[in-house]
């Protein structure tokens, strides 16, 4: 009945479609085994894509030749890029989507791949031959056989759902959870905890009183991930902001005593950035209110998305609760808060690879592995297929290093670090943000996917000529003066002092008050050369990123310096035989963690926590250093 198949992956979300696309797109015949075909890429929780650090994720995953980002952009209903008061090292973009379109969007995708093949059964076992993965045992009670297992199972591993004092298996609501896949993998010696994430109510937008909210619009110039000429968004939904007060504290605390949370029945740590709203009033009952965002779920539904009140209370205390929220004294809720709990699997029993330490050829990405978010499972979801494929073709693994992108930073924080709650991104976990910034993730990242296989042509050859307008620009504004008269009636409106002669167009740009758009608006000479490139798709793109190259040049270099500094560590390897238990030089801490991790270079031993640099020095000198 089947084929053997080179990959099998598991689970239809966010890893496990950026899995399967990547794996198949360099060449590998992909098998895409869910429980339910028809919601492959559900948008379980919040219908929105990016924000802080994920939008700069999802960049990078477009650059990479991914697709979340064009996904996202053909389903849009509202774009803003956060942050614009801030550096640019800080701009994140974040997309509201429709989420029946997106996941049909992510079907068609995954269908228009030749080598992408799908099967709806459950995923009970795996069949293990001499340490490695060859294949897969289901519901159904067939044996599929592939080169490589790619586990993306979400919530779903052994879910239980918490509302009140009712709970009960599933691994969303209405949705059956998987059993025996977490029983087999406990045999070959994986360990697996428990975590806990929850979701809020939805409510019918009918019943919504929008006129005592904050509207929220989209930027008036929307923005979008991909790099590639993607459709640009016309029309937008807008969000709301309301807030909670005391009288909703008061009715919320009335439900703790049958709240799973504090009762002990939910075992699991919950996400210490996203937490319940019973979470917070007990955490920060200083606070007398918080924010929520209404968010719609799409271009015709009614349904609403309540950002910030993910609760496991009984259904009637968060009816009564969120009644006497402003705009919502006439709510209908549709689908009441829960909690889920489920099975992950700590990330330091893999390699920087996503591959299982235990079992060769077995990738784990996504919330399997202790993260939270679309975002974060789709990056690691993009790089368990693309080294899925190199290892069965005896092909080096692909590592994404922390100075080359957020995702580098995530999955090394996950395998070095480790992670006992919901691992979420933020700017503040890259320590070189300004050169990981949402705008230049194509310069960073393109060429390399290129090399590997899974960025086109085309790609290469927009960002070669994104390049060149932008070398073009820089070049003019370097060599060209401009004179005292044409300028300074421009600068004195901006609170910056005039000029007394001529000067160059670059050094006027370092000015906080000047910008890029007002030089050109102000000067008919660079207005001229730089309307040549006016027709060009990405010419926005060029302008700003123009802007933010020489603005920031003194920071950039300075943090190029700091990144080759760091690099020489990374280039020197820690080779996986080294048997720290015997290095007595060590702290005994340090043998026992080093042992743990493996680490693949002195770089990477050096993150791990409760490692000193005296332990460094050690192991330097144990290699000869």
């Amino acid at each position: 009945m089947f084929d053997n198949y080179d990959i099998i992956v598991v689970g239809g979300g966010h890893a496990g479609c950026e899995a399967a696309a990547a794996a198949a797109r360099l060449g590998s015949k992909v098998l895409l085994v869910t429980m339910n075909l028809g919601t492959i890429a559900q948008m379980s929780c919040n219908p929105a894509m990016g924000g802080i650090a994920k939008g700069q994720i999802i960049r990078e995953i477009d650059a990479l030749g991914g697709l979340s980002g064009i996904v996202t952009d053909h389903t849009m209903i509202q774009f803003r890029m956060l942050n614009r008061s801030k550096g640019p090292a800080m701009w994140s973009p974040r997309a509201q989507s429709d989420r029946s379109l997106f996941a049909a969007k992510w079907r068609q995708e995954l269908e228009n791949i030749p080598n992408v093949h799908f099967w709806q059964d459950a995923v009970t076992g795996i069949i293990v031959k001499s340490g490695n993965i060859i294949g897969i045992k289901t519901g159904y009670g067939i044996e599929i056989y592939s080169k490589a297992v790619i586990v993306t199972s979400g919530t779903f591993l052994n879910g239980k759902i918490h509302i009140g004092s009712k709970s009960f298996t599933g691994g969303r609501l209405g949705e059956a959870p998987a059993f025996g896949l977490t029983a087999d993998l406990l045999e070959y010696g994986i360990e697996s905890k428990r975590l806990k994430t929850g979701t809020p109510v939805r409510v019918d937008g009918r019943s919504i009183d929008f006129t005592k909210m904050t509207e929220q619009k989209g930027d008036e110039q929307p923005g979008r991930f991909s790099f590639m000429n993607t459709p640009v968004l016309k029309h937008q939904r807008s969000c709301y902001l309301t807030y909670t007060n005391q009288k909703v504290h008061d009715i919320l605390r009335e439900g703790f005593e049958e709240s799973p949370m504090f009762t002990g029945r939910i075992q699991g740590s919950g996400p210490r950035y996203c937490p319940s709203i019973e979470d917070k009033i007990d955490r920060f009952s200083e606070r007398e209110r918080h924010q929520l965002f209404i968010e719609p779920e799409g271009w015709s539904s009614n349904e609403f998305y309540v950002n910030g009140f993910s609760s496991s209370l009984p259904e009637g205390v968060q009816y009564r609760a969120l009644k006497e929220v402003p705009g919502f004294e006439h709510a209908r809720i549709m689908k009441p808060g829960y909690a889920i709990e489920y099975d992950y699997f700590p990330p330091v029993q893999l390699t920087m690879s996503l591959e299982s330490r235990h079992i060769k050829h077995l990738f784990l990405a996504g919330q399997v592995n202790g993260t939270t978010g679309y975002e974060e499972a789709a990056g690691q979801g993009l790089m368990a297929g693309i080294n899925a494929h190199r290892t069965i073709n005896d092909q080096e693994p692909f590592v994404l290093k922390r100075h080359e992108a957020y995702i580098g930073v995530l999955i090394d924080d996950l395998v070095t670090k480790g992670t006992n709650e919901p691992y979420r991104m933020f700017t503040s976990r890259a320590e070189f943000r300004i050169l990981l910034r949402q705008d230049n993730a194509d310069t960073r990242l393109t060429p390399i996917a290129y090399e590997l296989g899974l960025a086109d042509k085309e790609r290469m050859m927009r960002l070669e000529r994104k390049m060149d307008i932008i070398s073009d620009i820089q070049h003019y504004l370097a060599v060209t003066n401009v004179e005292p008269q044409t300028i300074n009636h421009y600068l004195q409106g901006g609170n910056t002092a005039g000029i007394l002669q001529k000067t160059k167009l670059e050094r006027l740009l370092l000015r906080p008050q000047v910008s890029l758009k007002g030089l050109i608006a102000n000067d008919a000479n660079l207005a001229r050369f730089v309307h040549a490139y006016s027709g060009e798709e990405m010419f926005e793109e060029c302008i700003e990123s123009t802007e933010i190259l020489l603005k920031y040049a003194g920071y950039l270099e300075k943090e190029r310096e700091n990144a080759e500094k760091l690099n020489r560590l990374e280039n020197i390897p820690l080779h996986e035989s080294i048997d720290y238990l015997s290095l007595h030089a060590l702290s005994h801490e340090a043998r026992e963690k080093l042992q743990a991790v493996k680490p693949i270079s002195i770089g990477q031993a050096s993150r791990i926590s409760g490692i000193t640099p005296a332990d460094i020095s050690v192991l330097l000198v144990k290699l000869g250093r």
